[in-house]
């Protein structure tokens, strides 16, 4: 043990503790509705701040403290005092998540996920985050989630994880695995980790294999799967294939000899791999 840091008159459960890179200021919150600044070289409080409502969960951005409060979630700009409330929610907020230029919020009665997103315009007028997506599809509460290779994971009391593009704020799978919460999740290289309520610990991975698009003389395409070339299937044009290009959402373009532009999708099984040109 390095330090205890006591003395901050505390009457709640601490729910939350971030540390923004390149600072020496650490800060937590807790259910008593306080928000707590230290100072990593002393360990002394250097600031208090009453949330308004209990804190759910705590994140920072950059210059900004994100607080997860009961239907709304608090945003405090470190550097400049200024702060704003973004309203939505419904119920205590237990998760909140960054990624690629959203804020996500997780609302604990109905299993809806708010995004949110920055906006010049909103600055000018006091608040610079505006509602971007609403993503429904949870049906319990939302009390975990991740952002990980452009992917958001959620995790819900209804025992399965979703999983959202981010790019189209779409859900794109569901997973089942789990027979109570997910607590918590962990992106880990190419692994999703999630922690229940059932007393698992399950590890994730994807199940689609790369896939080689290789184009013959012959005015075929040949698919096959990497690293084994094992020969998945066959496409054929009117003319020799010049060129290809994949897609988002299994979609295949062809170019052949003939001046004809052709438009595939990869069967379902094979939607989640990646494609080779």
């Amino acid at each position: 043990m390095l330090a205890r840091l006591e003395g901050n008159g505390n009457t709640g459960v601490i729910s939350g503790i971030a540390l923004p890179s390149g600072s020496d200021k650490l800060f937590t919150g807790s259910s008593d509705g306080v928000v707590h600044a230290w100072d990593c070289t002393s360990g002394q409080i250097v600031g208090t701040q009453n949330a308004g409502g209990k804190v759910g969960c705590l994140i920072t951005e950059g210059e900004w403290l994100f607080v997860g409060l009961p239907n709304a979630v608090k945003a405090w700009n470190l550097q400049t005092g200024a702060d704003c409330s973004l309203t939505g929610p419904t119920g205590q907020v237990y998760a909140l998540e960054v990624g690629m230029g959203f804020l996500f919020a997780g609302g604990a009665q109905d299993g809806v996920i708010l995004a949110w997103n920055g906006s010049a315009t909103g600055e000018q007028q006091g608040n610079p985050f505006q509602p971007a997506a609403t993503l429904s599809g949870h049906t319990s509460a939302v009390i975990s989630m991740k952002v990980g290779g452009g992917r958001l994971f959620s995790g819900s009391m209804d025992g399965t994880i979703k999983v959202w593009d981010i790019s189209t704020l779409q859900c794109i799978q569901t997973m089942k695995g789990h027979d109570n919460a997910v607590m918590s999740l962990l992106c880990y290289s190419d692994f999703l980790l999630s922690c229940s309520l059932d007393q698992k610990i399950k590890v994730w991975a994807a199940t689609g294999k790369p896939v080689l698009l290789c184009s013959w003389n012959d005015d075929s395409v040949g698919l096959y799967e990497l690293p084994s070339f094992a020969e998945k299937g066959r496409i054929f044009a009117k003319g020799e294939v010049r060129t290809i290009k994949g897609g988002p959402g299994g979609l295949v373009f062809t170019g052949d000899a003939t001046g004809l532009l052709t438009v595939w999708k990869l069967a379902a099984k094979a939607s989640g791999a990646a494609m080779a040109e």
